[in-house]
């Protein structure tokens, strides 16, 4: 299962689920809440954008398609949703793929300010926790794509024709509401859903993801600098490869998606070999 993140969608995985559809994988793309062509059944859970949600989805859509377990492979939102998914429901989860790291976000640490300069990158966080930034959002989802597009892959030469298409994915009426509500709860600025309510409560012990593991980290992300496999060791107990890809930005899939296919395989081979660390460039 490929997930996508904030604000890009399903053709991220555009070259890598053909790649690996030709090993002989079934591939499973969904679009995350709030995006393409998934609706809301009018419940105001479905318009949560916090990770617990998106992590619950992850687990609800495997049991509405008889899948027992499966690799959960993301960046951005699709990582978190996949790591949460790793980390509670470890039987239902071959391999994890997840780019960036550990991505299970510490809720108690919202107010901590992060570097001056990784803080710059995130100029969306605070607009959305604004009514200017929400009337913006809802107005002109696409422009504010481009700009953290722009940032956060510094190397991509996109086209406004990708731009373009990714864009139809946030022409959704619950497009807006998830993702402030995403933001606005990671700063501690709107509560969570009661239906997630113990799912997150799980989630705030951090706790150790256990399944096989190869993460990444793109040499040209320009907002999450590359780091060594030590820096989130204490995250992962199970067999884990640490990914350096150069010239790769944040959507990473799209950006190098052989790396990415390369990742997804390496991850199976953990799964049936059990070894331990290493860190591949």
């Amino acid at each position: 299962m490929l997930l996508h993140g904030f604000p890009y969608d399903v053709h991220s995985y555009e070259r890598v689920a053909p790649l690996l559809a030709q090993a002989g994988l079934r591939v499973i793309v969904p679009y995350l809440r709030g995006h393409g062509a998934t609706r809301s059944l009018g419940g105001s859970a479905a318009r949560s954008g916090e990770q617990a949600a998106l992590g619950s989805d992850v687990i609800e859509l495997l049991d509405a398609l008889g899948i027992d377990s499966a690799v959960l492979a993301g960046y951005d939102w699709g990582a978190r949703a996949a790591c949460v998914a790793a980390a509670l429901w470890p039987s239902r989860c071959t391999g994890l793929v997840s780019v960036n790291s550990y991505l299970i976000q510490d809720l108690t640490a919202a107010n901590q300010p992060l570097p001056a300069a990784l803080e710059a990158g995130f100029w969306y966080f605070w607009y959305f926790a604004t009514v200017r930034g929400e009337n913006a959002l809802r107005s002109n989802p696409r422009g504010i794509a481009e700009v953290i597009w722009l940032r956060n892959s510094p190397a991509w030469n996109f086209d406004e024709q990708t731009l373009a298409r990714a864009a139809e994915a946030f022409d959704n009426a619950d497009y807006a509401d998830v993702v402030l509500h995403s933001y606005r709860h990671r700063l501690g600025l709107a509560g969570g859903h009661p239906r997630y309510a113990a799912v997150q409560a799980a989630l705030t012990a951090l706790p150790v993801i256990t399944v096989p593991t190869v993460t990444i980290d793109g040499l040209a992300d320009g907002n999450f600098p590359a780091t060594d496999a030590g820096v989130a060791a204490a995250h992962f107990t199970g067999p884990r490869v640490h990914m350096h890809v150069a010239d790769a930005g944040h959507n990473l899939p799209q950006e190098a998606p052989h790396a990415f296919a390369d990742a997804v395989r390496e991850v199976l081979d953990l799964a049936r070999a059990g070894q331990r660390h290493r860190t591949v460039d």
